[in-house]
């Protein structure tokens, strides 16, 4: 009797410790987005749904739709549980879906696209591969791999092409260690046929998103576990070449991590890495960011630049699942889109944001929809 007290027990403390620490909470898909708060005069609506999608929300990337790209009046969106990536027409430009096609599937779990020329760009977990585009429909013909990556740990692989470049960003392989891999925690710049790949910036944990405006690249950096509710800091970095920017030593404004690094012979290793650029709420999980570049928002936003933070697992009160715009001049933060989360109640889990025509689309990979953010006066 004993010792089935004690089973019972142990089941109760595990699976309090799944529902609380890693935040599984009942998702709830609305009609109405009512529940989503804006500043005055911007508007929310569902650009497209049903796109995988969870009951749950679970830590890490969510089963539903992940990083976007827009090119000849369509929506590229990459469903890394489904292994496709999805073409979604509007080709009238009435800011609705004219046609849903599945662009190429059967990827180990693409996680983002670019575009050169003809070309579709597509990291997958293990690979970077191209392929050229015919009428939405990939030609699986012309299919070339660039890059090989290294699997698991921080899956998702995110690719940029700037300057006639590839960049592929790679996230850990752990919480906090040193890597093997040189291609972990780092950024990579390729030529555009994968070849003559080096290591663009290093001492990145996990940049999910990263852009480039005014001749900069900005990226987020998803910060280490396990030094309590705030801290480390989440991150904005701006990315040059050739720089260290600090993990698994140092974070935020060039903070020594003496948690994980107990070496007294070397004082202060964080003297040669570069600081965040702006400090973020510890464990809010900041992925997409774009610029917004459009005409019809207010002047003030003109210029901002928009992060969508997933949202946290590691805090006992849950932080993020909201998108913020931040000043570039001044750092200053403030939330953009909030509702996400109510108390306890996970509604959505916001991934990527990118621009689209005068307006935004944000992906939702907890509730499997993909937003458009307006502005009418």
């Amino acid at each position: 009797m004993l010792k089935k007290i004690l089973v019972l027990i142990i089941l109760i403390a595990v699976v309090w410790y799944v529902a609380d620490k890693f935040t599984i909470r009942p998702s709830i898909k609305e009609k109405s987005l009512d529940f989503i708060e804006l500043p005055k005069g911007f508007y929310i609506e569902v650009f497209a749904d049903n796109i995988g999608g969870s009951k749950l929300s679970t830590p890490g990337p969510n089963p539903g739709p992940r990083m976007m790209g827009f090119k000849n009046d369509t929506v590229y969106v990459a469903v890394p549980s489904q292994g496709e990536i999805l073409a979604l027409e509007d080709k009238n430009q009435d800011s609705k879906i004219d046609a849903k096609n599945i662009l190429i599937n059967g990827l180990n779990r693409p996680h983002s696209i670019d575009f050169y020329e003809d070309w579709v760009y597509i990291a997958e977990e293990n690979r970077v591969i191209r392929v050229k585009n015919e009428n939405n429909l990939a030609r699986l013909d012309t299919l070339q791999e660039l890059v090989k990556l290294p699997n698991g740990g921080h899956w998702t692989r995110t690719i940029k092409i700037f300057n006639n470049s590839l960049f592929i960003s790679t996230g850990s392989s752990c919480n906090v260690c040193i890597e093997e891999d040189k291609k972990r925690s780092a950024i990579q710049k390729c030529d555009l046929d994968g070849k003559n790949c080096v290591i663009f910036a290093s001492g990145i944990r996990n940049a999910v998103g990263f852009i480039q405006h005014e001749s900069k690249i900005y990226a987020t950096e998803n910060s280490r576990d396990g030094l309590g509710e705030d801290l480390p800091p989440d991150e904005i970095n701006v990315i040059e070449a050739g720089k260290d920017y600090g993990w698994p030593y140092c974070y935020g404004k060039k903070i020594h991590d003496t948690e994980f690094d107990k070496n007294q012979n070397f004082k202060y290793p964080c003297h040669s890495t570069e600081p965040s650029f702006i400090d973020l709420q510890a464990h809010s999980a900041p992925l997409g960011l774009a610029v917004y570049t459009g005409n019809k928002f207010p002047k003030e936003y003109q210029g901002d630049l928009l992060v969508a933070y997933h949202g946290s697992w590691d805090r006992d009160k849950p932080t993020g699942y909201k998108i913020v715009s931040i000043d570039l001049q001044t750092k200053e933060v403030k939330d953009f889109a909030t509702g996400w989360l109510d108390y306890l109640t996970v509604k959505g889990r916001p991934v990527d944001i990118i621009n689209f025509r005068d307006s935004l689309l944000v992906s939702d990979d907890n509730a499997g929809i993909i937003y458009r953010i307006y502005y009418e006066d």
